[in-house]
């Protein structure tokens, strides 16, 4: 499944466990002292809820709103029900972000989609790289613990200034 959006596109590809989400919670910073706006898709493998029972917002949602949107001054969140369980659409998720107001998205998970993406891998994890098997993977960050030495970049995970310098490196010879 390939995406087509205006703007760069980079995922983080790994297996639960390796810190995906710690890592770009340090990358993300980075990125925005270059000056680019980052917008980000995360993938949730379970039901979640970023609103509360209680709230106006919840109960109008609950009685059938969607999309439900909130808004003030300073954020607009937009919730949408999905009528049934099949797996987020990447390409759709993508449509819903406007290229005028974004540099760049970061992807946390969508494995499974044709897009570019850095590897984190943990040996401690105890799975196997998703390299070579994922021909979209453009560099692996891992911990120093790999048993072959793959002929893509290979970067340090528990060094954010690195990966951050490899996306603004890789960004810059997008067309």
């Amino acid at each position: 499944m390939k995406i087509v959006f205006d703007k760069p596109v980079i995922g983080f590809a790994a297996w639960s466990g390796t810190g995906k989400t710690t890592l770009l919670v340090q990358v993300l910073p980075l990125l925005k002292q270059h000056g680019l706006r980052v917008a980000m898709i995360k993938h949730a493998h379970h039901a979640f809820d970023i609103d509360q029972p209680g709230k106006d917002s919840f109960e109008l949602r609950k009685a059938g709103a969607s999309p439900m949107v909130i808004s003030s001054s300073r954020r607009i969140a937009i919730m949408i029900d999905k009528p049934n369980d099949s797996e987020p659409d990447l390409q759709d998720l993508l449509n819903r972000i406007s290229g005028d107001e974004v540099d760049l998205v970061l992807v946390e998970g969508f494995k499974q989609w044709a897009f570019p993406k850095i590897e984190l891998f943990r040996r401690e994890v105890g799975k196997s790289l998703l390299y070579p098997d994922d021909d979209h993977i453009i560099a692996i960050a891992h911990d120093g613990n790999l048993l072959t030495q793959p002929p893509i970049p290979q970067l340090d995970i528990n060094q954010p200034q690195q990966i951050a310098e490899f996306i603004l490196e890789h960004i810059k010879c997008q067309p």
